[in-house]
């Protein structure tokens, strides 16, 4: 932990504890003033026992994987040499989008490579695309399309930034970043340096997002940077493990760096970062991001989108929209730097939602093994988070896992969103000096029972029977046309695992595409509300989550057993609602905004 950390740490600590001596103070003082009020009495017929809660049966989730079967021959390349790089443990980014507007969801796969200090194969790794064909199967088009690019990737972001109506990437990497702009489905065109999203020398970038911060209508674009890293910084840590050797040194090894923000400016990006706040630099004068993660969302309501980002054994940040183009970072203001406990964590992914479908927002990170995943909470207008991974159910059952690809997303379609994470370990030989750790790792599904049990989350037993992946990034989408979401796994230096969703449960469910006006064709920030039977489910459109990856953008709302909609309201990016009655469940419905 860093000096500024401990700084805030004892501040923070130091106001909770004046609270609740206040608190303390000011209720004794109440009680000796009510000292002379009659005293009610209390009779036998008054006290109840213990209301006993009926906890609900966890639904099988069955999965199915489809990976080769789908035509998806995709293995992730890392490089390692023995060496232990950093890099090789973190990257496997994943997007599910419709690259050429057929209505069916492509596949992207971004791929590492091997050090150029090394001798190099006869054939080097790329990234690839694949076509979605809409029943479940895919064709590799990435050469066709000029996507199967060489470079040591990381993440992906997907987004019409210039408004033309095709969807155009963005992959990071150890190195120059990509700019891929879509020419109407046929190819992409590496516009990168015209651009100006270049990213600094030697930069290691992680996760990215298009989103509209400014609400001038065109999609502006985050990059989140790792550390600083080099392949002599590395060597120079010489990082170990007792009983083991050389091993991948943890991030507390690495200096910070600071993240990117890039305004679209029409004819290019300008890079803003300093002028828009979102540097955050420690009391030694150095900066303090570590990000791995970043999710744009509308945190305290106020219409402007906010930036949440998840660091790597540091503070989170959360930078809060000032309608001016800055932001102010309210990470520890607003109870989502640490965990519960006051530390900085090891965050990898981040994703958020109104899980509960009421008023109460909550934002889940996975973390390092030995860490419980996080999960931050804020209710309605309490300006304010608390971690409630322990009373979520969340907390125990996640904490041997290292988790990165964590997701909200309805798997049964009952109109709760669940909760997956994708996990696996940095150290191939971790069990070798603790027992209790493996490398590859179980994917886990957090069921949403809702209120009616005691804890809302409920840990799915035996999904894939246990198969354990060393998973990365992670999404989903609709491969199949067939309502539900299916599940996309990356693994590091391994294949990618595709996952049908096979959930037979007879609920209704409906599907959302928005179209917004140019330059922002895709609505992203737009907020839908759903109403049906008495409960409103409120969605975000905003295809960046996870972990270094991006899920479909056509919303899919579960309805369960309720076959009638009452309303849905959209708010689009630019404030304007409307609402639509007279729609029908069991397909998809396209909106223009006008």
């Amino acid at each position: 932990m860093t000096e500024d950390e401990k700084l805030i740490r004892r501040a923070l600590f130091t106001s909770m504890t004046v609270t609740i001596v206040v608190a303390v103070v000011g209720f004794g003082l109440f009680a000796l003033l009510q000292e002379d009020e009659s005293i009610e009495t209390v009779v036998e017929s008054d006290v109840r026992g213990p209301v006993d809660i009926v906890e609900p049966s966890i639904p099988a989730l069955p999965f199915t994987d489809v990976t080769l079967a789908s035509g998806i021959d995709f293995v992730h390349e890392n490089g390692a040499y023995g060496a232990r790089m950093l890099p090789e443990t973190m990257g496997g980014g994943i997007a599910f989008f419709d690259y050429n507007n057929d209505s069916h969801q492509d596949l992207f796969l971004v791929n590492s490579s091997n050090w150029p200090w090394q001798q190099q194969p006869e054939a080097e790794p790329v990234s690839k695309l694949y076509r979605g064909l809409g029943d479940g199967t895919f064709e590799d088009v990435s050469e066709a399309t000029g996507l199967d690019i060489d470079l040591y990737g990381m993440g992906v972001a997907v987004g019409d930034y210039d408004g033309d109506g095709w969807s155009d990437v963005f992959v990071t990497a150890v190195g120059e970043n990509r700019l891929l702009k879509n020419i109407k489905g046929r190819r992409f065109e590496d516009v990168t340096h015209s651009q100006g999203v270049t990213g600094p020398d030697n930069s290691w970038s992680s996760s990215a997002a298009f989103f509209d911060y400014d609400r001038d209508g065109d999609l502006d674009l985050f990059v989140s940077n790792y550390v600083v890293w080099s392949k002599e910084i590395n060597e120079s840590v010489d990082y170990r493990l007792t009983g083991l050797g050389p091993a991948y040194g943890p991030p507390t090894d690495f200096a910070g760096t600071h993240s990117l923000l890039y305004r679209n400016d029409d004819r290019g990006f300008t890079e803003v970062s300093a002028d828009a706040g979102i540097q955050v630099i420690g009391l030694s004068g150095t900066p303090v991001g570590k990000g791995l993660a970043v999710h744009p969302m509308d945190v305290n309501g106020d219409g402007w989108l906010d930036i949440v980002v998840a660091n790597d054994t540091v503070r989170n940040f959360l930078f809060i929209n000032q309608r001016n183009g800055r932001f102010q970072e309210g990470g520890v203001s607003y109870g989502l730097a640490f965990d519960n406990g006051g530390l900085a964590t090891g965050a990898m992914g981040v994703d958020a939602a109104y899980y509960a479908n009421d008023e109460r927002l909550g934002i889940a990170i996975g973390n390092f093994a030995n860490e419980m995943s996080s999960f931050y909470v804020m209710r309605g207008t309490q300006a304010i988070f608390s971690d409630d991974a322990i009373v979520a159910g969340i907390g125990a059952k996640s904490r041997k896992a290292l988790t990165f690809g964590t997701m909200f997303v309805d798997l049964d379609l009952d109109g709760r969103l669940d909760l997956v994470a994708a996990n696996g370990h940095v150290e191939p030989q971790i069990n070798r000096v603790q027992s209790s750790q493996q490398y590859a790792q179980p994917i886990q599904i957090f069921w949403n029972c809702g209120e009616d049990c005691s804890r809302p989350y409920q840990l799915v037993g035996g999904v894939l029977d246990e198969s354990e992946f060393v998973g990365r990034g992670a999404s989903y989408a609709d491969i199949d046309g067939d309502g539900d979401q299916d599940v996309a796994i990356t693994q590091i230096g391994g294949p990618v695992v595709l996952l049908r969703n096979d959930q037979d449960f007879g609920h209704h469910w409906v599907r959302l595409v928005l179209v917004g006006k140019p330059p922002n064709t895709e609505a992203i920030g737009a907020v839908i509300r759903v109403s049906a039977a008495g409960i409103t489910q409120t969605r975000t459109v905003m295809p960046n989550r996870s972990y270094l990856s991006q899920v479909e953008l056509p919303v899919t709302v579960g309805l369960g057993q309720v076959d009638l909609i009452d309303e849905i309201e959209i708010r689009w990016p630019n404030g304007r609602e409307e609402s639509f009655t007279d729609l029908g469940v069991d397909q998809t419905h396209v909106f223009q905004q006008r």
